[in-house]
């Protein structure tokens, strides 16, 4: 058994020395320790040795089993420090090179907008609501006074999914929906996307921005509207800004006015942004009609309020210079890079 031994030992070393690869330990490993292999046939025979011998010859066959492991071990870590080492000269990596940026997604102009805009008017006491795109008839135009007859509930500007629902046309229906389940004060903004059947252009899109705001309480008042208008404008464009309001008809609203900023792109001189006329009208706004209180369950005798409608896309337009509304989706990275706030 002792010579059986030593003639495993050498079979196993000269194996060993002529493997030039990690398979062939593979090899080696189930050629000696498998299941069919001599160390296991070493341990069959044990029952053969005399019961004097049998420790002794079974400390020897361990002995075996644990060189044959650990040679194998440390021969495969060689393999791989070896392996590793000629995969490091062939890329012959420069360390002393500066490493690659790793890009990161960066917030969109829209959504950075947004924010400030909902920051100004959350520090001034408004609170933000959010609705559906997809609206009732009722909360997009019968709840805000629209007469059945109006121009925008045509297919020419409103976007019908049936009959009695369509893609809201402005953020007004969040409104009705908030005078419904709240009593006044009401303090609000509803920010998001509007979608109207538009002609695209340089100035006017199919879905845009509104950020929209209401204030309903006991003696609100015109003047309130405008502290309102005018500090808002002022923490957007700064003090010297140039506003223009002009009285104006809307359904929801009355009186009514539009509101008018100097276009900071021409200087007032005139160019295809504002029409050739030094302003661009960024909101409408003005005290909400009883008709609309009422429908939300208020009573215009006791309570008022105003209420505006903003798009967003303009002010950017009017802040940043940029001159066609349709850049903001056509995923021009060299446009969307000089906004690079995270």
């Amino acid at each position: 058994m002792h010579q059986t031994i030593e003639t495993i030992r050498k079979e196993f070393s000269d194996s060993l020395h002529k493997a030039g690869s990690a398979a062939d330990l593979e090899e080696l490993k189930v050629r000696f320790l498998g299941r069919k292999g001599p160390i296991q046939d070493l341990m069959k025979e044990l029952r053969n040795v005399s019961s004097e011998e049998r420790p002794l010859v079974g400390k020897e066959i361990n002995i075996l089993k644990d060189e044959i492991t650990d040679q194998i071990t440390k021969k495969q870590e060689d393999f791989v420090a070896a392996e590793e080492a000629m995969r490091l000269a062939a890329e012959d990596i420069d360390v002393t090179l500066p490493g690659r940026r790793n890009f990161i997604g960066r917030k969109h102009i829209m959504t950075q907008t947004l924010e400030e805009f909902i920051n100004i008017f959350v520090e001034m006491g408004f609170t933000v609501q959010y609705g559906p795109f997809i609206e009732t008839d009722w909360y997009n135009f019968g709840a805000l006074n629209t007469p059945e007859h109006h121009p925008a509930r045509s297919m020419q500007d409103t976007i019908y999914l049936d009959p009695e629902h369509l893609l809201r046309t402005h953020t007004s229906p969040i409104q009705a929906r908030v005078m419904e389940r709240h009593k006044p004060p009401i303090r609000i903004i509803a920010p998001g996307k509007a979608f109207r059947n538009e002609e695209i252009t340089a100035r006017s899109h199919v879905f845009f921005h509104q950020i929209e705001g209401l204030y309903i309480d006991k003696g609100v008042t015109f003047k309130d509207l405008l502290g309102t208008m005018n500090d808002f404008l002022k923490r957007l464009f700064g003090s010297d800004v140039k506003v223009r309001y002009r009285p104006s008809f809307f359904p929801f609203v009355e009186p009514g006015m539009e509101v008018d900023v100097h276009c900071i792109g021409c200087k007032g001189r005139g160019c295809n942004i504002c029409k050739y006329t030094g302003w661009l009208e960024i909101s409408g706004a003005g005290m909400v009609h009883p008709e609309v209180l009422r429908n939300g369950g208020i009573d215009p005798e006791e309570y008022s309020g105003y209420a505006w409608g903003m798009g967003v896309e303009r002010l950017v337009m009017l802040r940043h210079d940029i001159p066609d509304i349709r850049m903001f989706v056509e995923n021009d990275m060299r446009l969307l890079k000089q906004f690079s706030a995270v």
